[in-house]
């Protein structure tokens, strides 16, 4: 047994170095096939190697150690499996800056050179994030580290690509796809972020072509497209212009006529006009209504945005001679003005007025991002949907909350083809070749050298290079120059990282997974790929649970960002108030589905119930020396027989609630328990028979003291893991480490309804002596003279039984009688629920000023009675809140109602005492 001894004040910053590196040292962390115990596995949510630690991941990062933790303490096969990931366009991003800074480009270096120099960066700069998470106390198996682009998993990336290829399942097209024209690569949608800014309505006369006079009105916010118009839409149920249906329209500036049609899916009534123009190379929904109706793409833009030269154009759009020749090259901004002033020019431009849009830009430039008609890889996505469908609705994977399974059914079903194929550099370089002298040669890019393939040319698609064309047999074949999505080798991660294509002793163990813990942005994303890509490789789900956290806010619930100065950074706080204060702040908020309104001063609270802890534990090591006797729970004494029992009941709570991933509950159990039951009243209860020496139940109070500190550290270890950990050595313990300790399970010998009873009644007894004091403005260390009685004979014997616990607490002596028997003057008398207690009012006390105190507080008392009387009383909030919020305020609602009843007595004896 280590030394008795903990320092008068905790320091987390030591305690936090030393046990990291301990735990690291001794491979508690570390996982086994062979290892005892019903396996149980995590995989995290590879964070981009390029990111630093946000409260984000602080959040996610210690859900998972809290449950990582308590089953492996539970004697659970643990394996929580940490790895990055290679975040293709942020870590180019990274590396080209500092190219930049040293005169370099990607282009001057050329690819190989360029790919070399991004693992250079990895290896010197990629671990930052690793780091941060083990000062989180992150208990990884640090040993199987993985990185989205290590050898292993590119090999099952290769794999499934051949494999999905063969199935007919990938396949090159031309589609409609989020470009970033400075990155100048294709984007997924979670790679686009949105933002309201004010644009402007445009409202364009588009002329019938066999009346030229009657025009029809177009409403749009991208007059720059309309040169790529391919049709006009408008509601087939519209009185207005369904009869125009069929017939064609003149497209201002150009000699072309486009078709009107009927679209009821793309046109909204209460938009604009109710008639919209058809950009399909230009515009999502357009490119739909494009297909619905066979419409021809004109592309107008080129891959930096800006207008295509003065010969493509005039060509594509057969605009006027002048109109392509004072468009091309033009930026889109510069070209939306400049179509403005000529549709102006030629009166097609009816009016113009202020409109709110969303416009997407690039999450890593902040460039605006265009909807661009491309040559891509697609994954072939509703075969893969249709069975990962099915997995939620027959309840092989649960997701939690389960208000959320709705969003996953309903993006699944409405499910598009996924563009998987991306113009840079770092990641995964697509598996397919061609043949040069089969198709004549390609054009390359001006750009970056890369080569221009047309849809017509078939690739050979193979795990590594050919040897040799198979149709000519040369040996001159071209790589495709484009890489996959980050999120194609990321969807493989539940058993890319446990050795799959391989059949290995991890992944039979291992595999499916029991829980992943993930935020609702990339429920679509990254969730339903990884179930996707599960059943097929797999045939079985890549993992059981689906718990979906709340996102973090700043305290006024807005979204933290460096522009507005919100930003809580965890590395900070944990340096200024501990990691444990953080993990414990953040598990208690995490509330399903709310939104966490995160403060420093609530982590601040948290520092100081790590301070609290602290100091019990330094309280328990005072009082240590000395024999310690094993009673069974019955014999013991009052205190000792309740804390017990409320311990057995926080066990049964805390665990109950991990299982049904509430951590926010299981925290504020274990917060309850430990600051109010164990400190503020158990240490408080046995100070006298501590504190006396040879005291008959001193050896079974010290007894019952370790027991119940150790226990609760093993409690609240997968919470609060160094601090558990400093304070578990320091005590009467069996073993090396808390972390491999077993987690508690209460004894069946510890319930003990009646002691719960007596302090039920002890606790309200102490309550009202302590109200008495305030209302006569007593001093706390005041020695004062006090009665008790009840109405019930079983609980006056109570009273009696617990008379010296009552005179401890309330620093005064304690009378026990009934109430008859008390005095009848200045003799101030609370009494709730038959329950009666009696405080002497001495000559000194200041009745007026009492009396005043007590109407202050009956109206404040009045005031929160009546504000949570309404909350229930309104239909929205019950509607809305959950049944647990509900009963927690109608029991506010009785409790205030009490309270207002017995200090509106209390002023009434106070009023009689000051006129008599």
């Amino acid at each position: 047994m280590a030394a008795l001894q903990l320092d008068k004040a905790y320091d987390p910053k030591a305690v936090e170095t030393r046990w990291s590196r301990e735990w690291l040292s001794r491979g508690y962390f570390h996982a086994s096939p062979e290892q005892p115990g019903q396996p149980y596995s995590i995989v995290i949510p590879p964070p981009n190697v390029t990111g630093s630690l946000h409260v984000g991941h602080a959040l996610n990062h210690s859900l998972q150690d809290i449950l990582i933790r308590w089953r492996r303490m539970q004697g659970r096969n643990t394996l929580w499996l940490p790895g990055t990931d290679h975040a293709g366009i942020a870590t180019q991003n990274v590396v080209e800056k500092q190219l930049m800074a040293d005169g370099l480009s990607r282009e001057s270096l050329g690819r190989e050179r360029f790919v070399d120099r991004v693992w250079q960066w990895k290896s010197t700069s990629g671990n930052t994030i690793v780091n941060q998470q083990k000062q989180l106390g992150e208990s990884c198996d640090w040993d199987r580290l993985r990185f989205t682009m290590d050898e292993g998993l590119s090999k099952a990336v290769l794999e499934v690509f051949v494999r999905l290829y063969e199935d007919g399942l990938i396949y090159r097209g031309e589609r409609l796809i989020n470009w970033c024209p400075r990155c100048l690569t294709a984007l997924s949608d979670i790679e686009v972020e949105h933002e309201d800014v004010k644009g402007k309505l445009y409202y364009l006369c588009y002329p019938l072509a066999d009346d030229p006079n009657t025009s029809l009105i177009v409403a749009t916010t991208r007059p720059e497209t309309m040169l790529g118009d391919t049709a006009v839409a408008v509601h087939p149920d519209d009185p207005r212009y369904r009869h125009l249906i069929g017939k064609k329209v003149r497209l201002p500036l150009t000699t072309r006529d486009i078709p009107i049609v009927g679209d009821s899916i793309l046109v909204d009534l209460e938009f604009g006009t109710g008639a919209v123009k058809i950009t399909p190379a230009h515009d999502f929904n357009d490119f739909e209504a494009g297909e619905r109706h066979k419409l021809n793409r004109i592309r107008i833009l080129d891959t930096y945005a800006k207008m295509r030269n003065e010969t493509e154009l005039g060509l594509a759009t057969k605009a006027l001679p002048d109109i392509a020749r004072a468009l091309a090259g033009l930026p889109t901004q510069k070209t939306r003005t400049k179509i403005e002033q000529l549709l102006s020019e030629h009166g097609a431009l009816k009016n113009v007025e202020d409109h709110k849009m969303a416009l997407g830009k690039c999450y890593r430039c902040k460039t605006v991002v265009e909807p661009y008609l491309s040559i891509q890889w697609f994954v072939k996505i509703k075969p893969l949907a249709e069975p990962a469908i099915e997995a939620v609705e027959d309840g092989r994977i649960r997701i939690i909350p389960n208000s959320w399974t709705n969003n996953y059914m309903g993006w699944m079903r409405d499910i598009k083809d996924w563009c998987i194929s991306r113009q840079i550099w770092w990641g995964h370089q697509i598996p397919a070749w061609y043949c040069e002298q089969c198709n004549g040669g390609f054009l390359r890019s001006t750009h970056d050298n890369r080569p221009l393939i047309d849809l017509d040319v078939k690739p050979i698609v193979a795990k590594s290079k050919p040897e040799k064309c198979p149709q000519c047999g040369t040996i001159d074949l071209t790589q495709d120059p484009d890489v996959l999505d980050t999120w194609f080798s990321s969807a493989l991660w539940p058993f890319s990282t446990l050795g799959w294509p391989e059949r290995t002793p991890e992944l039979k163990t291992y595999y499916p997974t029991s829980v992943l813990v993930t935020g609702l942005d990339i429920l679509f994303f990254w969730v339903a790929r990884m179930i996707m890509m599960g059943l097929k490789f797999m045939g079985d789900v890549p993992f059981k649970d689906v718990y979906i956290h709340a996102l973090v806010r700043d305290a006024e619930g807005q979204k933290m960002s460096k522009s507005k100065g919100n930003v809580i950074d965890p590395l900070h706080v944990m340096n200024q108030f501990g990691t444990d204060a953080l993990r414990f702040t953040l598990a208690s908020m995490a509330s399903p589905g709310r939104d966490i309104k995160l403060a420093e001063e609530r982590i601040e609270g948290y520092r100081n119930f790590a301070n609290k802890i602290w100091n019990a534990a330094r309280f328990a090591l005072m009082y240590l020396d000395g024999p310690r006797t094993v009673l069974p729970p019955v014999q013991r004494t009052l205190p000792d027989r309740w804390i017990l029992s409320r311990l057995a009941h926080t066990i049964r709570t805390v665990t109950a609630e991990l299982e049904s991933y509430r951590f926010d509950r299981a925290a504020t159990v274990l917060y309850q328990f430990i600051w109010h039951e164990y400190c503020d009243w158990y240490l408080e209860l046995i100070k006298p028979v501590l504190q006396t020496p040879e005291h008959p139940d001193g050896g079974s109070t010290r007894h019952t003291l370790v027991e119940t500190l150790e226990t609760t550290m093993r409690l609240l270890h997968p919470f609060m893991p160094f601090i558990t950990e400093e304070i578990w050595q320091t005590i009467p313990h069996h073993g090396d480490s808390i972390v491999v300790q077993n987690y508690p399970i209460p004894d069946q010998a510890w319930p003990a309804p009646d002691a719960e009873q007596h302090f039920s009644l002890l606790e309200q007894t102490v309550g009202l002596v302590r109200t008495g004091r305030v209302l006569l403005n007593y001093p706390p260390g005041q020695q004062i003279p006090f009665h008790v009685g009840h109405d019930d004979l079983n609980r006056q014997n109570q009273l009696h039984q617990l008379q010296r616990h009552l005179a401890h607490l309330n620093r005064g002596t304690a009378e026990v009688s009934p109430p008859r028997d008390w005095p009848s003057e200045r003799l101030l008398r609370l009494v709730t629920e038959g329950l009666s207690v009696g405080i002497a009012v001495v000559e000194d006390v200041d009745l007026k000023k009492a009396i005043e105190r007590l109407t202050r507080q009956i109206a404040e008392t009045d005031k929160e009675l009546q504000r949570v009387d309404g909350k229930l009383k309104n239909v929205e909030f019950v509607s809305k809140a959950p049944p647990e919020v509900i009963a927690e305020h109608q029991e506010r609602v009785q409790t205030l109602s009490r309270d207002c009843a017995l200090l509106a007595h209390s002023e009434q004896q106070l009023r009689a005492m000051l006129a008599a």
